[in-house]
This record gives structure tokens, C-alpha cells and sequence, in this order.
């Protein structure tokens, strides 16, 4: 059933229009309702300092590419995860195929 899943063009046209409507929904509309990280209002609020600028450990901080438009990021990591959880589920069910 799993690779059955993997094999459907239903997923992967779903996955698609999501990938490419999450700019709409992490950037555009997030700009047009001033939308704030809840967990970043919270920091203000107790007085922490951001050290995200200095400590990065991720090639997409804020989902962004540097040179490239915000919307690009998001589509991008968006791929990037949607591949590494894809890759994870076929290993497994290739695992699990094995044992039986």
C-alpha cells in the first residue's frame, strides 16, 4: 500500500499545489495580517534576546535563500523536507518489506 502511495500521481500533484501555495500562506498573507511567531512574541515579552542571527545551524534560516526571494525559500525548504520525510517512509517500507 505504502508504495502504492509514493507511486501516486494524486500525492505528488497535492504535494505540489501545497509547495507552491506555502509562499501565499508563510510570506504574502503573514505580511498582510502582521503575523508574529507566537513563540518570538513570547521571548519579547520575558525580555529574551534573539540569537538566531548569530547561531544558525540551517542553510534556510526563515526559510529564506539569501539572494533569492522570500517566496523561493519557502518553496524550496518546503521541497527539501518533503524529499528527506519521502526518503525516510521508503527506507522503512523498504525495511519492513524485507523482514516479511
Amino acid at each position: 500500500m505504502a508504495s502504492n502511495l509514493i507511486k501516486s500521481k494524486k500525492v505528488w500533484i497535492a504535494i505540489a499545489i501545497m509547495l507552491v501555495a506555502s509562499p501565499l500562506l508563510g510570506v504574502v498573507l503573514a505580511d498582510v495580517v502582521n503575523y508574529h511567531e507566537p513563540l518570538d512574541l513570547a521571548a519579547e515579552i520575558v525580555g529574551l534576546r534573539d540569537v538566531s542571527e548569530k547561531i544558525t545551524w540551517t542553510p534556510f534560516f526563515d526559510y529564506s535563500i539569501p539572494g533569492f526571494p522570500a517566496e523561493a525559500g519557502y518553496v524550496l525548504a518546503g521541497a527539501l523536507g518533503v524529499a528527506v520525510i519521502v526518503a525516510i517512509g521508503y527506507v522503512v517500507m523498504k525495511a519492513v518489506e524485507t523482514r516479511e
